[in-house]
This record gives C-alpha cells, sequence and structure tokens, in this order.
C-alpha cells in the first residue's frame, strides 16, 4: 500500500514537472512581453525532433540539445525581429500572425519527416529502485530538473541585475526607457530565451513521448491553461498554475482516465477566466 502512493506520488510529480518545463518558454514569453506566441508548440516539437536527427545521424543523444538551441534561437532572432516586433501594438494580429507560423512549422516538419510517428531509441527508460518500488531512472532525473530549474529561476530573477532590468521593464516599460535600459532588446532576448526554453524542453521529453508533427497543440493548451489559473508575469503564478493544472489532471486521469482529467483542467480555466480573471498570483 505504502508502495502505491509513493507511485501515485511520483507519477504526479512527473506530470508537474512535465508540464513546468513545457510551460516555462510560453511563461516568459507572455508573462513578461505579452506576446500569445501560438507557435510556442511547434517550438518544442522542434525541440523533439532534434533528438530524432542527431540519432538517425549517429550522433549521441545529448548533442541534440546544442541542435534544438542553435535552430530554435536562429528561429526566435528572425521571429522576434521581422514578426513580433511590428505587431507589439496589435496584439490581435500577433495572435494570427504567430497562428499562420505554427501552421507553417508544422507543415515544414511533415515535408521533411512525414507524418507518421517516431519514438527515440535510448536506454534512459531503465527502472531503478526507489523507496521499495521500481521507477524509471529518467523520469527521477526529470523531476529533480524540473525543481532545480524553477529554484535558478526564482534567484535569477529576484537576485540578478538582469532580473532587475526585467521586472524595471515589466512594470513601467516607459519609465525603464527613460532611465536608459534597452528595452527593445531585452525584449527580444527574453522572446529568444522563451523560444529556446520551449525547444530545450523537447529535447528533454523525446525519449519519453511519442513524436510527431502534431505534439504541439496539446503542448500549447496546456502551458495557456497554467498561465490563465495561476497569473501572467510572475513566479508564484506559473508555480501555482502548473500546481493546480498538473495535479487536477493527473489525479482526475489517474481515477477516471485521461479524458475526465481534460475536462477538468477546461472547466477549471473556465472557472478561473470567469470568477479570476488575473489568476492566483497574477499582475492587476
Amino acid at each position: 500500500m505504502e508502495g502505491s502512493w509513493l507511485l501515485h506520488g511520483l507519477n504526479i510529480a512527473y506530470e508537474l514537472a512535465t508540464l513546468g518545463l513545457t510551460t516555462l518558454g510560453l511563461a516568459v514569453v507572455f508573462g513578461l512581453l505579452g506576446v500569445m506566441n501560438m507557435a510556442h508548440g511547434e517550438f518544442v516539437m522542434i525541440g523533439a525532433y532534434s533528438v530524432v536527427t542527431v540519432q538517425a545521424w549517429g550522433w549521441p543523444l545529448f548533442t541534440a540539445f546544442p541542435l534544438a538551441v542553435v535552430v530554435c534561437g536562429a528561429l526566435g532572432l528572425v521571429v522576434e525581429r521581422w514578426l513580433i516586433r511590428p505587431l507589439y501594438a496589435r496584439p490581435f494580429d500577433m495572435l494570427l500572425a504567430t497562428w499562420g507560423l505554427a501552421m507553417l512549422l508544422r507543415k515544414l516538419v511533415e515535408a521533411i519527416y512525414g507524418k507518421g510517428y517516431r519514438n527515440v531509441e535510448s536506454q534512459l527508460g531503465v527502472p531503478m529502485q526507489f523507496g521499495g518500488i521500481e521507477y524509471p531512472a529518467y523520469r527521477l532525473v526529470l523531476i529533480a530538473l524540473a525543481v532545480l530549474l524553477l529554484v535558478g529561476l526564482f534567484f535569477w530573477y529576484r537576485r540578478s541585475a538582469a532580473g532587475l532590468r526585467v521586472r524595471a521593464m515589466t512594470g513601467n516599460p516607459v519609465l525603464a526607457q527613460a532611465l536608459g535600459i534597452d528595452t527593445q532588446r531585452l525584449a527580444s532576448q527574453a522572446f529568444v530565451i522563451g523560444v529556446v526554453l520551449a525547444g530545450a524542453s523537447g529535447v528533454l521529453l523525446a525519449p519519453l513521448v511519442r513524436i510527431e508533427p502534431g505534439i504541439g497543440v496539446d503542448y500549447l493548451l496546456d502551458a495557456f491553461f497554467v498561465l490563465v489559473v495561476g497569473g501572467l508575469g510572475t513566479l508564484g503564478g506559473f508555480a501555482g498554475g502548473v500546481g493546480v493544472i498538473g495535479g487536477s489532471q493527473a489525479v482526475m486521469s489517474s481515477i477516471a482516465g485521461q479524458t475526465s482529467g481534460y475536462a477538468v483542467v477546461l472547466v477549471l480555466s473556465i472557472l478561473f477566466l470567469w470568477l479570476r480573471p488575473h489568476g492566483l498570483f497574477g499582475r492587476r
């Protein structure tokens, strides 16, 4: 019985970790810049296909990280400069433009890799003994990595000079610019970082998921629900949204199936939009 509770707890922790990793990039872009990047899930997909690519080339799996960083970073620079920057004052047009970008990226991947599912062959799913039960070692690594990443992000955002400039830009961009902060450059860097984080999360999850061109849609929806519930622009909102959405979905899915888990997440998101539109800890 004790082992069963531990197994359920680890599964919930794993769901929270994967949700946190795939949402972090959108939390940076949407939460700090107000850019609802509808192509967020496609950048996660590109990260996953980076693993497929290096495996097809016969390279070690860890080389997928620099490949995803280079590809997503270059795409992020181009997209921010030529697509996002001219549309900052037109959010609806930006929404449509990034949705079109998402469809373009999806079709490009289909043209290169085909529409079929891909699986990454690796030994990362080997189980290990943990607390009297067997559990995949790679899942434990992902859980630990997600915790370390969130803690590191908290200290960077609160204690570093760069984090101070970001807070100033999001709090009052006009005043920040008057004080000499290059808000345009900072916004560009934040967008690229968000895109690279999305690609990196795709690399991390590739050994555990079925990879196909349409996987980005699910990741985008989950990330959006997290930000709706948690609120925009704060680490507390990000963590709270991950906890509420990930925990509710994991618990309900284990009790009544995955469809019920999605239904609960949708109902929660609608209730928050209706009753608490700023989320749990969002900036007002």
